[in-house]
């Protein structure tokens, strides 16, 4: 039997969609390129030993919490809390590198952030008026969790500062006017994903009293707060500046722990009027979703939180370093190789991305060229924004290389834009 594409749902069409599975194989098709593209965490510091030494740590924990031998098996082996094992050493952990104060049964432990984004934008679209902000560009994960629960988005511009808050309450304004309910807006206050831009103390001030005063939600992503360049300090999230539960913080453990066990999470402590708490509500759609999070990937992360003091700001002192080494050495670099003209980027207070303008489109056609020809991968910035308007400028990540990779990357890169421009001209 054959089915037609237009009787399947039509997120499945999307861009979106597409652009996820696009940028996740690219380098597979490209092997001998050197990689800017993959916003992955470095690597050469994981050890296979580590994975068993997590394991068995987290076990230990279970006996010294009272769990016989059985209990720790089935703990282990069989299906499990549909809000998550690790809920509690998940909430010391934010206590410890973050200052957030949160009961654990507000934490529901999913699989990866990105199962945390589809519960939630599942719960909040109650009704065809429903609508999502968020910042643009944005994390094309967001784009089609959206997509995927038929909750609309209308973006709200970054602008120089990380988010325009005067056309934030415009677009809610105008939402409103024409008869729809923003439910929330998401963002990235931390070294954005694309954009590595971040807020400063004031906005995120600013922007947690236009969320009361517009009755707003905010949608905190944050997988990248804890990279800031060296001689740059982490700045409070907003979930720490909140005070009035504003604030649904989605967190991930893929860049800080291991993305290989795909563990997440979502704080969300707000009270449903009639019910509990909002985590209570996601686990219902959890439960018909995944079911579970791995009790054996909880485990692994568990054990790695509980032989750092449940801090991974302690965990990551070495990656931290190659980060910040890393994007100095790419700005560096780029100012090297464009020392005056019309290409142009962003130099951001840490994380892993870079935003390099130019003065022509940018697309997959190009990103193939590059790698055949340059032997050079980026990520084209148009799979960030809605429509298909050309966007003249690329993202590139450093977080996944080595400085040598860097530099031999560059000048195929600098190469690539000035044949490029040439045939612009």
């Amino acid at each position: 039997m054959d089915l037609a594409i237009e009787d399947l749902h039509p997120s499945l069409g999307d861009r979106a969609l597409l652009s996820m599975n696009f940028l996740n194989e690219v380098a597979q098709h490209y092997p001998d390129a050197i990689s800017l593209a993959a916003g992955r965490p470095y690597e050469e510091f994981y050890d296979v030993e580590d994975l068993h030494s997590y394991l068995r740590t987290f076990t230990a924990y279970l006996a010294s919490q009272g769990y016989d031998e059985a209990a720790v098996r089935r703990t282990l082996f069989q299906y499990g809390r549909t809000k998550g094992i690790i809920h509690g050493l998940v909430a010391e952990n934010l206590r410890i590198d973050e200052g957030i104060e949160v009961d654990p049964e507000s934490i529901v432990v999913t699989v990866g952030c990105q199962e945390a984004m589809v519960l939630v934008l599942r719960a909040l679209r109650a009704g065809p008026t429903d609508v999502l902000l968020a910042v643009a560009p944005a994390y094309v994960g967001l784009t089609g969790a959206a997509r995927l629960v038929d909750l609309p988005i209308r973006f709200v511009a970054g602008g120089t500062d990380g988010v325009d808050l005067d056309d934030l309450v415009a677009q809610v304004k105008q939402a409103r006017a024409e008869g729809l309910r923003p439910r929330a807006c998401y963002l990235m206050p931390d070294f954005a994903n694309p954009s590595g831009m971040s807020l400063d103390l004031e906005m995120r001030r600013r922007l947690l009293e236009i969320a009361a005063q517009e009755d707003l939600l905010l949608l905190e992503d944050n997988p990248y707060g804890l990279f800031p360049a060296l001689g740059h300090e982490r700045l409070p999230t907003l979930k720490a500046l909140d005070t009035e539960r504003r604030v649904v913080y989605l967190g991930s453990f893929a860049k800080t722990a291991l993305p290989g066990a795909r563990v997440g999470y979502v704080v969300a402590d707000q009270r449903v009027t009639g019910a509990g708490l909002f985590a209570d509500e996601l686990s219902k759609i959890k439960s018909m979703l995944t079911v579970n999070t791995s009790a054996v990937a909880q485990a692994v992360v568990g054990g790695k939180l509980l032989e750092n003091g449940c801090s991974l700001v302690t965990a990551n002192r070495r990656e931290r370093e190659v980060y910040a080494s890393n994007l100095r050495l790419l700005t560096d670099g780029l100012a090297a190789h464009f020392p005056n003209g019309d290409v142009t980027w962003n130099v951001p207070a840490g994380g892993f991305f870079v935003v390099v303008t130019v003065p022509f489109p940018v697309d997959d056609a190009l990103l193939e060229r590059s790698a055949k020809q340059y032997g050079v991968l980026w990520t084209p910035m148009s799979h960030f924004y809605d429509g298909s308007a050309p966007i003249n400028a690329l993202r590139l990540s450093c977080s996944a290389v080595t400085p040598t990779e860097i530099t031999t990357a560059l000048p195929r890169l600098a190469a690539l834009i000035t044949t490029t421009r040439a045939a612009f001209v």
